[in-house]
């Protein structure tokens, strides 16, 4: 992390951003300790850096799974039944949007839109979208991503 604090070593107010964006692609998330660390850094205070990451919805505070699971929630994804995927994959991963398993091989979300709706409904996993599935088709592609992390 210190190799990208030297990056930002002007300490310009106008960093925090792309900062915290370096951070967090090294560290996968932001932690209070890192907060902290950016606080001092910039000389900014930790309430105004916690107002900036929690408004962009890139920024994360827990960990991900190595298989990021994102469920479309928006109108045309939700009218498509998207809940009912939503459902299944909680069912076969024992997990709650917005948790890890407990190998934290996959993490759950859902999202507003991800402007695919056409497709309806809609599934990221990582950078991989999935559209027009059946819920069955669901079991099949948790079990491949399960395989190839083993």
């Amino acid at each position: 992390m210190e190799a990208i604090f030297e990056k930002y070593s002007l300490k310009k107010p106008e960093s925090l951003i792309p900062l915290l964006q370096e951070i967090q692609e090294a560290n996968g998330y932001l932690t209070d300790e890192i907060v902290e660390k950016v606080s001092v850094h910039l000389n900014i205070p930790t309430n105004r850096i916690y107002g900036v990451a929690t408004f962009y919805d890139q920024f994360r505070f827990k960990r991900r799974g190595i298989f990021h699971i994102r469920v479309c929630r928006g109108t045309s994804c939700y009218l498509c039944s998207s809940s009912s995927y939503l459902k299944e994959i909680e069912k076969l991963l024992k997990v709650q949007d917005g948790s890890v398993t407990r190998d934290k091989k996959f993490s759950l979300e859902t999202v507003n839109c991800m402007g695919g709706c056409s497709q309806s409904p809609v599934i990221r996993i990582n950078d991989t979208y999935y559209h027009h599935l059946s819920v069955s088709d669901l079991g099949e592609i948790i079990r491949t991503l399960r395989e190839k992390s083993e």
